[in-house]
């Protein structure tokens, strides 16, 4: 073999390494712990109608705010004053419904405080949810695996504050009633930034707990079968629980990748099932991260759905 040739064959081994390598599974830290979450909304979110006006206007609830008269409004205070100073004329309000923009006309009304629009209004949300992955790469996380929504759409945000979070108690799950778990949030200090709210859940910055890393599955690696859950139920501990994985749904629309039956006798004596702030709760199939708990079955709370970890991963970027 000449030389030339020995260099051509290096170049094609060098290739075929680089490719090999590039295909290797991605890894991350599987999440499972408890964080509070407080989001700034982009604009003012309508929580409730007090007045028929309002809805007469076709205001609805979860509409969200964005501008009176053609200013922008960011905080409830803001609102507030722009009622006060309209003296009872008619208000022209910009607001964001579903990802599309209308324009109302709504006038206030007098009361003993003063002029009022006849709605209760919001600039934040605050709650508690699951991380289900930290990306070491570039310190960033993925939680919850569903959006965040206010009146049935998903809440625009202009960005959020992760929280350090523990489990208090355990509102229990029933049939027909969702149980929950109730968080305490442990001081004021930030522990990371929320810079997303998406169908596939929020994603944002925040360094990673110390835990082992796990391969990330392909969608094809998925199956029916054994599997097990992350969550922390119980104050800060992260513990993991025996699940089954009943069926695959891979093009569901809302995220709805997977039906999970919770089998882990633990569980089942200290939640009922899948509760409310479990969603995000990573799932692992053969010793890798396969996707994250997003809902409970009502009727049924050993049961709920999960979405495939690819699909967080594709809208974290």
């Amino acid at each position: 073999m000449n030389w030339r040739r020995k260099g051509a064959l290096a170049v094609v081994l060098t290739l075929l390494l680089s490719f090999y390598a590039a295909a290797a599974p991605k890894t991350v830290i599987p999440g499972g712990n408890t964080i509070g979450l407080r989001l700034r909304t982009d604009g003012v979110s309508v929580v409730e109608l007090s007045e028929n006006a309002p809805r007469r206007a076709g205001l609805k609830c979860g509409d969200v705010i964005c501008a009176i008269d053609g200013a922008r409004v960011t905080s409830t205070q803001e609102v507030v004053r722009a009622v006060e100073r309209s003296g009872g004329a008619p208000m022209e309000l910009t607001v964001s419904r579903g990802g599309e923009q209308r324009s109302l006309t709504l006038s206030p009304v007098q009361t003993e405080e003063g002029w009022r629009l006849g709605v209760y209004v919001r600039d934040s949300v605050s709650g508690i949810g699951t991380v289900t992955y930290y990306d070491t790469e570039n310190d960033t996380f993925g939680a919850l695996g569903h959006g965040v929504n206010d009146g049935g759409a998903l809440l625009p945000i202009t960005g959020g504050a992760v929280l350090p979070a523990t489990v208090a108690s355990v509102m229990r799950g029933e049939k027909g009633e969702p149980g929950a778990l109730q968080g305490i949030v442990n001081g004021r200090a930030a522990a990371g930034t929320i810079e997303k709210n998406t169908p596939q859940g929020i994603f944002g910055t925040m360094p990673a707990r110390d835990a082992r890393p796990l391969p990330v599955a392909a969608t094809d690696e998925i199956c029916t079968g054994r599997a097990t859950i992350l969550s922390n139920v119980r104050g800060a501990e992260i513990e993991e629980f025996e699940v089954r994985v009943t069926a695959l749904a891979p093009d569901d629309p809302y995220g709805r990748n997977l039906l999970l039956e919770v089998t882990d006798p633990a569980l089942l004596a200290a939640t009922g099932g899948i509760v409310q702030g479990m969603s995000g709760s990573p799932i692992v199939q053969n010793g890798k991260l396969i996707g994250a708990v997003t809902h409970v079955l009502v009727d049924d709370p050993t049961q709920g759905y999960g979405i495939f970890i690819q699909n967080m991963l594709d809208a974290a970027t």
